[in-house]
């Protein structure tokens, strides 16, 4: 096969790639064999480093900075990547917020700024990436990271639940929608994941107990990263509007933990 015909690399944009689940997402995605775009809020430097990590395996990489509570206008990030990179196979949308805030007491700014965040700007992105690969016509993969409180809540993240129950809802409507034009559509639902929004940046998640967990530890980033990987991969083609739970058996745990609390302590966020 000569120089011209070889088909060009795949692209995918994984947002909020500075750290955490997004940088281990870019490496792995990097390692097989696809051109990364990478979004950042407020970490410009730690962008870079993916970014560093990304063409340390051979593979392109392209940084734009997306501020999801500036909607629409930060959605052009995902046009602006496709661009430079020449194409978008791939959408990855894990830029996330949240809130340990009473029900009672959280004020509507705060209710606008997680629902912006972690589903509004989700959704336009989507469309974004959509539509251009259908322009493109052979097909994509979009995977939206949601989380266990996707499909359970939690007392203090009302916002944060609402949101990403409503992404996980989503994800299957596209799937429905999008399925004609070869583009897949799947949720991936986190449980505790050793990441900076945890506040366990370069944790050993084999040195933490975690009774309450069956698997008896927090997850590891790299652990979400392959299981986006593999929906975002050629052997996912028949896997569409499905949620795939990276929790350590956590979803199983509900009836089971109601019963062996021994204090109100959960009552409080």
């Amino acid at each position: 096969m000569n120089a011209h015909s070889e088909s060009p690399a795949r692209v995918a944009v994984i947002t909020g790639a500075d750290s955490g689940i997004g940088r281990a997402t870019a490496v792995r995605l990097a390692e097989q064999g696809m051109d990364i775009g990478i979004t950042w809020h407020e970490d410009e430097e730690g962008a870079r480093e993916t970014a560093e990590e990304v063409r340390s395996h051979g593979r392109r990489a392209a940084v734009e900075r997306m501020d999801l509570t500036d909607l629409p206008a930060a959605v052009d990030a995902v046009d602006r990547l496709a661009d430079e990179l020449g194409r978008i196979d791939v959408l990855v949308n894990n830029a996330g917020t949240g809130t340990a805030t009473p029900f009672l007491d959280i004020g509507l700014d705060t209710v606008r700024q997680v629902l912006d965040v972690d589903l509004v700007g989700p959704f336009l992105c989507g469309q974004r990436a959509a539509r251009r690969m259908i322009r493109q016509g052979d097909g994509g993969r979009i995977v939206n990271i949601t989380s266990v409180h996707e499909h359970q809540p939690r007392v203090g993240a009302a916002p944060y639940c609402a949101a990403k129950g409503g992404l996980g809802l989503l994800t299957q409507v596209m799937a429905l929608e999008l399925a004609a034009d070869r583009i897949t559509v799947n949720a991936v639902a986190p449980g505790e994941i050793a990441t900076p929004m945890t506040g366990q940046e370069d944790t050993d998640v084999t040195t933490e107990k975690r009774p309450g967990i069956p698997a008896g530890r927090p997850g590891d980033a790299r652990e979400v990263a392959a299981v986006v990987a593999f929906l975002a991969g050629p052997d996912a083609a028949y896997v569409t509007g499905a949620s795939w739970a990276v929790d350590g058996g956590m979803l199983r745990m509900g009836p089971q933990a109601g019963s062996h609390l021994e204090s109100d302590s959960w009552r409080r966020p």
